[in-house]
């Protein structure tokens, strides 16, 4: 994956949120630490029941709040901040193809380019730009405080993504077993901004069952895999900021698709494959229904609450 390095990501909507919010990390043991707690069983099911706690809150959200003005007077966006060490010097492209948080700066402004557009064309609903936080070890959000093993969510409240970016490695790399690779994190980030589009289109409002595996929760996760799909779709059509995106990073995004399926964690986790426990699709479906958005590229062809067949 290669960034167009002539692009200009400055607009990007990312910023560091620091750590040790609320009375510091609340951090679980990785398999092979220590006994008490820990374990991917216990981490697992804290995933899982933060991000559903947090993606059930109703649709509509709240309106995003006005941006402020940088140092030269000129309006700037809600969500950059130009005092952010860590993303200052992520201007272009270039910067993109050589360092990880610059990356993230430009995913983040193409998700927010390609929604701006498609979401009132194909949903005739407004588009309300979200933004996307890094932190180390814990953070206090709209939706509670969230340690770095919680994995990337987004809070409705908000309207805003958070990450530890050390889950990649930790977590999906060393617990899950994905593979990897540049487009892993892209791919996450789609998927979360797949829940804003969510939360803006009222589709969140829809959530009855949380679990099983024709539930509403599992529809919901399936639907923003499709989301980052359309998204995928987009921006690997060489007319944008990334330059190159070819089959081996789409097979990256399958890979953590699978990664994070419903049954690859429970076999993960020590225990048996129990659909009736399932709040985010097994790995075939999310797997497919990423290549549905990505294939279809329309939010009509992502509609899983319609679906028949998961």
């Amino acid at each position: 994956m290669r960034f167009n390095p002539k692009a200009d990501i400055s607009g990007g909507r990312v910023r560091d949120a620091g750590g040790g919010g609320g009375g510091g990390p609340m951090r679980i043991p990785l398999p092979g630490g220590t006994r008490a707690g820990g374990g991917i069983g216990g981490l697992i099911i804290i995933i899982l029941f933060v991000v559903l706690t947090q993606c059930m809150g109703g649709g509509g959200g709240l309106p995003s709040p006005g941006g402020g003005t940088n140092q030269q007077g000129q309006a700037q966006p809600d969500g950059i901040d130009p005092n952010d060490d860590r993303y200052a010097n992520c201007k272009t492209g270039a910067d993109a193809n050589e360092d990880p948080d610059c990356a993230r700066k430009a995913v983040a402004l193409s998700l927010e380019q390609f929604w701006a557009t498609t979401l009132p064309e194909q949903g005739n609903t407004e588009f309300v730009p979200a933004s996307i936080n890094t932190f180390a070890g814990a953070v206090d959000t709209g939706c509670g405080q969230a340690s770095s093993q919680v994995g990337p969510f987004y809070c409705p409240p908000d309207q805003q993504i958070y990450l530890d970016t050390t889950f990649f490695e930790d977590v999906l790399e060393g617990q899950l077993g994905g593979q990897g690779g540049d487009f892993v994190e892209p791919y996450v980030l789609g998927h979360e901004y797949g829940h804003h589009i969510q939360n803006l289109l009222g589709t969140m409002g829809q959530v009855r069952s949380q679990q099983g595996p024709e539930s509403d929760a599992v529809r919901l996760e399936l639907q923003a895999d499709c989301y980052a799909g359309m998204w995928t779709r987009d921006a690997s059509d060489g007319d944008g900021i990334l330059a190159d995106l070819d089959e081996g990073d789409i097979t990256e995004a399958l890979d953590s698709a699978k990664a994070v399926g419903d049954d690859r964690i429970q076999q993960k986790s020590g225990q048996g494959v129990d659909p009736e426990g399932w709040t985010h699709g097994s790995s075939e479906q999310r797997m497919r229904w990423f290549t549905v958005g990505y294939e279809q590229g329309t939010l009509e062809a992502c509609d899983t609450f319609a679906a028949s067949e998961l």
